[in-house]
């Protein structure tokens, strides 16, 4: 455990290896173990570590400080514990925030980031395609100071009009088309049968059966109940994922290295942020997995860690 704020410390998992250091980040609701059967095959030719964001896991639980830059600080403070020079973070999903975080604060402080499905817009945001949670609250702002300010709101009528309403509907447009586009879903894969919850190793074979690969039993048990009998219980909710999310904030330019690993066929919506990077980063190395799944890492293992390798290769000492 490694203290990175008052009264927060978080689990940090040290896999070995040799040579660069090499920092991951899981995605919203996940702890490190999420790469516990990933990380060691990187671990033949970097140092790998693994962070749980406040909030999950072994790691403290405040009540508080889940904002984009504050968890991006938490991963700077295992920095300076461990006294990491320069790693490569690669982050899955909401964790774009953390890396989005530090490559445009102190980018210095890293040599690259991978974006693993995280190349969202709470990653990087797109004034041209816009996104409802972010740009929602500028309007509410907007909204507020007119009703306060009726007499004297001739500017913000104009503001509204012109710009905050027009921006705001076009995120209502873009939602729109996304839920239009969604793929056809085939038939649900059958549920887990008592025999499949029996025990955490049944259940990950169900997973492989079912999705076609799994998650480590470690982060299992940190989603489900562990039956007195060993068996698999209940999910087990979080209340910080919201936290997490509603912390999101506009990041436009990440001052580093990027990959970006995105799994295509999840709808319109992949695309579009997929395009959106390669023309706000146009230095960012972009690549589209077809048939992949969200937890890209799991799904499509040997491209992403062909992927991972070659580009943190290529980056300089």
């Amino acid at each position: 455990m490694i203290t990175a704020d008052k009264g927060v410390q978080l689990e940090v998992l040290d896999w070995k290896g040799t040579g660069r250091p090499v920092i991951l980040l899981s995605g919203l609701g996940d702890t490190a173990h999420i790469f516990d059967d990933f990380a060691p095959k990187l671990t033949g030719t970097y140092h790998v570590y693994g962070i749980t964001r406040r909030g999950y896991g072994a790691s403290s639980r405040p009540a508080d400080g889940y904002g984009a830059d504050r968890l991006g600080d938490d991963v700077v403070a295992v920095l300076d514990v461990l006294k990491l020079n320069k790693p490569i973070l690669v982050g899955e999903s909401i964790a774009g925030e953390e890396l989005s975080s530090i490559a445009t604060r102190c980018p210095e402080r890293i040599a690259g980031a991978v974006y693993l499905e995280a190349a969202y817009s709470f990653a990087l945001y797109d004034p041209k395609v816009g996104d409802w949670h972010l740009d929602l609250p500028v309007l509410q702002k907007q909204l507020e100071l007119f009703a306060k300010q009726t007499r004297y709101s001739r500017p913000i009528v104009h503001e509204l009009i012109d710009t905050d309403l027009p921006v705001f509907l076009k995120d209502l447009q873009n939602m729109r088309d996304y839920w239009e586009n969604l793929p056809q879903r085939g038939s649900d894969p059958p549920p887990p049968t008592a025999a499949d919850r029996a025990s955490f190793p049944a259940y990950r074979a169900y997973q492989v059966r079912v999705q076609g690969f799994t998650f480590p039993e470690a982060e299992l048990r940190n989603e489900f109940v562990t039956n007195s009998d060993g068996s698999v219980g209940r999910w087990i909710p979080n209340e910080h994922n919201g936290l997490v999310f509603d912390g999101q904030r506009k990041f436009t330019e990440p001052r580093v290295p990027v990959l970006a690993i995105f799994a295509m066929g999840n709808g319109h919506g992949t695309e579009i942020a997929a395009a959106s990077l390669e023309r706000l980063v146009p230095s960012a190395h972009v690549v589209r997995l077809s048939h992949a799944d969200h937890q890209v890492f799991l799904s499509n293992e040997a491209d992403v860690l062909k992927e991972v390798k070659s580009f943190i290769d290529s980056l300089p000492e």
